[in-house]
């Protein structure tokens, strides 16, 4: 049944962007997923419209992060530099749960680039704690500087 539940989850992301509707951060959305929404938008970054992707990453970054990262434009800017644009478009990528609590959960991303080398990143997300309709969503709060890993050829 949890299986079930996890492809029906997928379906309904893959329905959200072919309709061209971003997901929003809900406090039924685990922190593994919110992580898996954040990739595989940027996996498909183009795919309901252009940096519709990159825009689904920011629905799901916390409040604290944005204020470091600026708006929107800003974190355009930045998932296209170098240090992630190896996030756009990649291949494929894993999710590893390294550590959690009740309040913040950090994982191990791996992601294969479209040129075929892997990246490791540290990702952290938390519960929004504050009073208004982000109350209890889990939402990213640190993604580290890739590592890189090396080619998979």
């Amino acid at each position: 049944m949890k299986i079930f539940f996890k492809v029906l989850f997928l379906i309904l992301i893959n329905v959200s962007f072919s309709n061209a509707e971003l997901l929003k951060p809900n406090n039924s959305i685990s922190p593994k997923e919110v992580v898996s929404i954040q990739l595989s938008g940027l996996k498909n970054n183009d795919l309901a419209y252009k940096d519709s992707g990159i825009e689904q990453t920011w629905n799901f970054a916390h409040p604290n992060n944005k204020r470091v990262t600026g708006p929107l434009n800003n974190f355009k800017r930045m998932i296209k530099s170098d240090s992630y644009q190896m996030m756009i478009d990649h291949l494929s990528h894993t999710i590893t749960e390294v550590g959690s609590s009740d309040k913040w959960a950090q994982f191990e991303v791996i992601i294969l680039d479209k040129n075929k080398i892997y990246h490791k990143f540290n990702w952290q997300v938390e519960k929004y704690t504050l009073e208004g309709a982000l109350r209890d969503c889990w939402m990213t709060t640190m993604v580290s500087s890739p590592i890189p890993l090396g080619s998979s050829i």
